[in-house]
């Protein structure tokens, strides 16, 4: 039996056989040589992310094949079927789950034992504290994807465990949130370097902040079912900016920067499919457009200027139009040549992916003080405006003028707002749409296909080898979602 989740580490020989990095390895063919953590570490985060952001790899592209079309970022027009009618295809499910594992997981493990133990010869706790984070994160991505998945057994094949148990996602979040702060805790600015980082270029003052912010993320969606204990993390990071810094400004994103064609491990998937490929098959969702445009083509959110492209033929020239969700291929086909395509400035080489901006904490710190999860510090409304300036200033833009008029700090002025700022961030808006239920989507064209009775996933089933090589554990998983083994389940933080 294949173990699924102890990836052999020959495929990090393989797809890293090229840095520089192994430049510097003294190689003995009598002994084996231990992969520094600066190849391991920027790999793991480099195929996680892209797997969450979109993927060269039909079939592969959770982030862009999911995410962006379920909350109508945008719409399909050729192979419809891919997503944006409500089920994805096996194939999505099984390759992302063994890529999140073999490729990242085991990966950010293994950077976690070298750098921890004083006896290794990569002993670094900075490194050891970053690999925390980006496990912590990516098994959010995990979780927040299927709902109870193996996480305290995930790594025990080397000890001949080859069917884990399944966690369940409170206990999952628990873990999270306690290593997060574990690795803000032990991070030391003034101590050991980080190399081969291509998040934050070794700034150790950065990873604490994104360990807190990520922390704040966790905590606020957990709050509607753990809300004394959210409480308590809002408290104790807000109340000592010093012990647990935070994002304070635009400059404290969580971008990981591609390098472009010149590097082709590291090229922008975005770019890789819809340029160099030459693939046409997303428009903007006209559900975007209708949210961003005063109803005849024109952006009255500049932010959509940055989003799509206008439309280039036909009587919408030069403006902005969209394609609409869950239509069938023969009628969805049209949108090819008369609705806006994704802007290049997510499509270009060198786009980066977020993980996380100073514009989202923003929005979590306006919806915890709107909830009391969070007080003593601004009010709902001016964290709401906060949250929408830097939300412009990201993409160098102003607010218009008179936007802050109409915008009540109430739950869905919030979670809409916060939709609109997270265009490129399918997986993050899905999840909170999934939590939240907010933006409120149109009604479904009568044209529209969608299946899953026409409900917008609200989970992934398992892959089909769960199924067949680890039956019991994953029944016994499905069973601590508390629904059927369905994407009509919700997962344990909804509210």
């Amino acid at each position: 039996m294949k173990n699924k989740y102890l990836y052999i580490f020959l495929m990090v020989f393989l797809m890293s056989a090229c840095t520089d990095e192994f430049a510097d390895i003294n190689l003995n063919p009598n002994e084996p040589t231990a992969v520094p953590p600066s190849v391991i570490f920027p790999y793991a985060m480099r195929e996680g992310i892209d797997r969450m952001h979109g993927h060269r790899t039909r079939l592969e592209r959770l982030g862009l094949d999911g995410g962006m079309l379920w909350v109508q970022y945008l719409a399909r027009n050729q192979y419809t079927n891919e997503g944006d009618t409500y089920n994805p295809d096996a194939s999505m499910r099984n390759n992302n789950w063994a890529g999140f594992f073999n490729e990242s997981i085991i990966n950010f493990q293994k950077v976690i034992d070298a750098t921890g133990d004083p006896a290794n010869e990569f002993f670094n706790e900075n490194y050891m504290s970053a690999a925390m984070v980006m496990r912590a994160y990516m098994f959010s991505i995990i979780t927040d994807t299927w709902g109870a998945i193996p996480y305290t057994e995930a790594l025990d094949g080397a000890a001949g465990n080859l069917a884990p148990a399944y966690d369940s996602q409170e206990a999952i979040y628990a873990s999270m949130l306690a290593n997060l702060k574990t690795a803000s805790e032990t991070f030391d600015i003034s101590g050991s370097a980080i190399t081969g980082d291509n998040l934050f270029g070794g700034d150790i003052l950065r990873w604490q902040k994104f360990a807190n912010s990520l922390r704040l993320r966790l905590a606020n969606r957990q709050a509607a079912k753990k809300p004394s204990e959210s409480a308590a993390i809002f408290s104790e990071i807000m109340g000592n900016p010093t012990a647990y810094p935070i994002f304070t400004n635009n400059d404290d994103f969580a971008l990981l920067y591609h390098e472009g064609r010149l590097n082709d491990n590291n090229n922008n998937a975005w770019n890789e499919i819809m340029v160099v490929d030459g693939r046409e098959d997303w428009s903007i969702s006209q559900t975007l457009v209708d949210a961003m445009t005063d109803g005849a083509g024109n952006a009255m959110d500049s932010r959509l200027t940055v989003y799509a492209e206008p439309v280039t033929a036909g009587p919408m020239a030069g403006l902005y139009d969209g394609a609409i969700n869950g239509l069938p291929e023969s009628i969805a086909s049209v949108y090819i040549n008369t609705a806006s395509r994704p802007g290049q400035w997510f499509s270009r080489e060198t786009a980066p992916v977020c993980l996380m901006t100073f514009s989202e904490l923003q929005f979590i710190l306006a919806e915890a003080t709107l909830a009391g999860t969070y007080t003593g510090g601004l009010s709902a409304s001016e964290y709401l405006e906060l949250a929408i300036t830097a939300s412009f200033d990201q993409y160098e833009l102003t607010v218009p003028d008179g936007y802050f008029a109409d915008k009540i700090a109430d739950k869905g002025t919030i979670m809409t707002e916060k939709w609109k700022a997270l265009f490129g961030q399918g997986l993050e808006a899905w999840t909170e749409f999934r939590r939240t239920g907010f933006p409120i989507l149109p009604d479904a064209d009568p044209r529209a296909i969608f299946e899953n009775d026409g409900e917008v996933p609200t989970r992934l089933r398992y892959p089909e080898s769960e199924y067949s090589l680890n039956g019991s554990n994953v029944a016994a998983g499905a069973a601590l979602n508390g629904g059927a083994d369905n994407k009509l389940t919700p997962l344990w933080w909804a509210e």
